[in-house]
């Protein structure tokens, strides 16, 4: 999978991905729906920090669900 590419199937992987490394609690919180194409470099760089690290403290995970809410459709 070439995640360098703006695509809808490659936002729903890495929602998906960033959803299962923090093992988000309330999973209907973010879909991949809530994301558009406009917003991809961002959404695949907060993917790339999150595939890079194995623990978050509680800040970190509260700092990554404000700014993955920053980027959801309004």
């Amino acid at each position: 999978m070439d995640l360098s590419k703006n695509s809808a199937e490659n936002v729903e992987y890495i929602v998906e991905a960033i959803k299962e490394r923090l093992k988000v609690m309330n999973i209907g919180a973010i879909k991949s729906a809530h994301f558009n194409a406009e917003m991809y470099e961002e959404l695949f760089e907060i993917y790339e920090m999150v595939m890079k690290k194995n623990n978050f403290s509680p800040s970190e995970m509260q700092a990554i669900a404000e700014e993955l809410g920053k980027l959801r459709n309004q």
